[in-house]
């Protein structure tokens, strides 16, 4: 079944305890594509700007990664984002932030785009959300991510969002901004009255939980010892998990919770490198290796 992605296309610059790259393919479209296209074609809508290296856009396409919606704007500069992350590596500060040609970002989507069965709104304003969502004809499953700023500046578009969802994914810190609840059990299942039918809450190094109205789970992280960048694991979660909804086109119980585990494993990788750059490096026979390695680790 087909999957599109709408969200940022970015150039990113990162500092970490391990080293820093300057410049490096990002953003939410980019590492939710890649990451589902483990599982089949996937289709990306986002806005770069003149600065944006071909060979990016060369590699997209080699992974069936359709980038026929990725629209370039003359004369424009790409999203760029320039953080540092902390020795724990899971606190960051963001020292550089240039909207660019993504602050003007007004997806458009194509007839055949238009009738995606399954859909995942990447982290953007909620208001770029809502129109994006209001092109679609009938899709199947629809699921976003949201954060702090969306909350805090636009929550009552946020909330009109909210509604029109079929699942939600957002981590720990947003769940407790969104709701005022510290107890992260609390905090999802107030998400959850507030419109989308099930809400993913992404914990980190803790893995994620998952909360529907009638069931509750956490799932673990993988352990890997060798953690370098973090950037981009929750989008790679996301991708790995709606890449498998919709390579096997269900999202019964049994299959979100296939997903999710799938998503966690990809995410894994995501965080041994920069970028992209360990998930290029693996193949599917890999990535379903270590996935019947965490099926064991949760096995007693």
């Amino acid at each position: 079944m087909s999957l599109l992605v709408v969200g940022s296309v970015a150039l990113d610059s990162i500092q970490t305890p391990a080293a820093t790259r300057e410049r490096v393919l990002g953003g939410s479209a980019v590492h939710f594509s890649y990451a589902a296209s483990f599982f089949g074609p996937v289709r990306l809508v986002g806005v770069v700007g003149e600065d944006w290296p071909g060979e990016h856009t060369a590699l997209l396409n080699g992974r069936k990664i359709d980038t026929s919606g990725l629209h370039v704007v003359k004369g424009g500069k790409t999203f760029y984002w320039k953080g540092k992350y902390h020795s724990n590596m899971n606190d960051r500060d963001t020292l550089e932030v240039h909207l660019n040609v993504f602050g003007d970002f007004k997806p458009a989507l194509s007839e055949d785009f238009r009738r995606s069965d399954y859909l995942f709104l990447a982290n953007a304003s909620p208001v770029t959300q809502l129109k994006t969502l209001e092109q679609m004809t009938g899709p199947k499953l629809v699921v976003a991510d949201t954060m702090d700023l969306w909350i805090t500046e636009q929550h009552d578009e946020l909330m009109q969002l909210f509604r029109k969802l079929d699942g939600l994914v957002l981590n720990d810190s947003e769940a407790k901004l969104l709701t005022g609840e510290e107890n992260l059990v609390a905090a999802g299942h107030k998400v959850r009255a507030m419109g989308p039918k099930f809400v993913v809450i992404k914990k980190g190094e803790h893995g994620a939980m998952f909360f529907a109205e009638h069931e509750m789970y956490v799932l673990p992280a993988y352990p890997t010892a060798r953690l370098v960048d973090p950037t981009g694991a929750g989008d790679s979660f996301a991708g790995g998990m709606m890449g498998y909804l919709a390579a096997k086109n269900d999202f019964d119980p049994q299959s979100l919770k296939e997903a999710m585990a799938y998503g966690i494993v990809i995410a894994s990788f995501n965080v041994e490198d920069f970028s992209l750059d360990r998930l290029k490096g693996i193949d599917r026979g890999e990535l379903d290796l270590r996935m019947e390695r965490y099926k064991k680790m949760l096995s007693f």
